[in-house]
C-alpha cells in the first residue's frame, strides 16, 4: 500500500510538472537596430510582432521588442542590464552590430561589446540567439569578411544560437528593400522570419 501511495505521489508529480511547463510563457527579449524596430513600417508588420504570432501557434510566448533605430553594440551593451532586471527573459536574440559595421567601427570593439552582452544575458539565466549581419564591402573586403565571420565565432565559442544571416534572401533585392536601399519592406518581413524561426524553435524547445 506505502508503495502505491509513492508511486501515485510520483505519477501526479510528473503529470504536475508537465502542466506546468505547458501553461508557462517563454519570454524573449529582441535587443536590435531599425531592422527590428520596423523602421519605415508599420510595427505590427515587422519581422518581430509576425514571429511573436508564429510562435504562439505552438507555444507560449512573449516577445519584447528592445529595438531602436540606430541603434549601436554600445547603446546595446549600456541599456541591456536594466532590461535583463526588468524583464528576466528566458532567451535573449542579439540582432545588433550593423550600424557598428556601417560605420567602421574597429571589430575588436564590437565583439567585445556582443561578449559583454553574452556574458549578462547568460549570467542572468537567458540563453542567447546571435542574428549574424553582413555588410558591404565599403571598407574594403577584409573588413566585410571579418565582420560576417565575427558572429559564428561568437556563436561557437559561447554556445550560443545561430542564425546565420538575419536578410538572407533579402539584401541585394530591390523589390524587397525601401528606398535607401539598407531597410526591408513590408512584403520582406514573413522571409526574415522564416531565417529565424529553425534557431528560436530549436532554443525555446530544448
Amino acid at each position: 500500500m506505502q508503495k502505491m501511495h509513492i508511486y501515485l505521489f510520483l505519477l501526479l508529480t510528473f503529470v504536475t510538472n508537465i502542466a506546468l511547463a505547458q501553461s508557462s510563457t517563454t519570454k524573449l527579449l529582441v535587443m536590435g537596430d531599425s531592422l527590428s524596430a520596423g523602421y519605415g513600417i508599420d510595427i505590427q508588420q515587422g519581422w518581430v510582432s509576425l514571429l511573436e504570432k508564429e510562435l504562439n501557434k505552438t507555444h507560449k510566448v512573449q516577445i519584447i521588442n528592445a529595438s531602436v533605430s540606430g541603434e549601436t553594440s554600445s547603446g546595446g551593451k549600456t541599456r541591456l542590464p536594466a532590461l535583463l532586471a526588468e524583464h528576466k527573459p528566458d532567451v535573449v536574440i542579439l540582432e545588433l552590430g550593423g550600424n557598428d559595421g556601417l560605420r567602421g567601427q574597429p571589430l575588436k570593439l564590437l565583439e567585445n561589446h556582443l561578449q559583454t552582452m553574452i556574458d549578462a544575458s547568460k549570467t542572468s539565466g537567458a540563453k542567447v540567439i546571435l542574428a549574424g549581419m553582413q555588410i558591404p564591402p565599403n571598407y574594403g573586403p577584409r573588413y566585410s569578411t571579418q565582420f560576417k565571420a565575427l558572429y559564428a565565432t561568437l556563436a561557437e565559442k559561447n554556445q550560443a544560437g545561430l542564425i546565420p544571416f538575419l536578410l538572407e534572401g533579402i539584401g541585394g533585392k530591390a523589390e524587397l528593400m525601401q528606398r535607401d536601399g539598407i531597410h526591408p519592406t513590408a512584403e520582406a518581413q514573413p522571409i526574415i522570419v522564416e531565417n529565424v524561426l529553425p534557431t528560436i524553435n530549436k532554443i525555446i524547445t530544448q
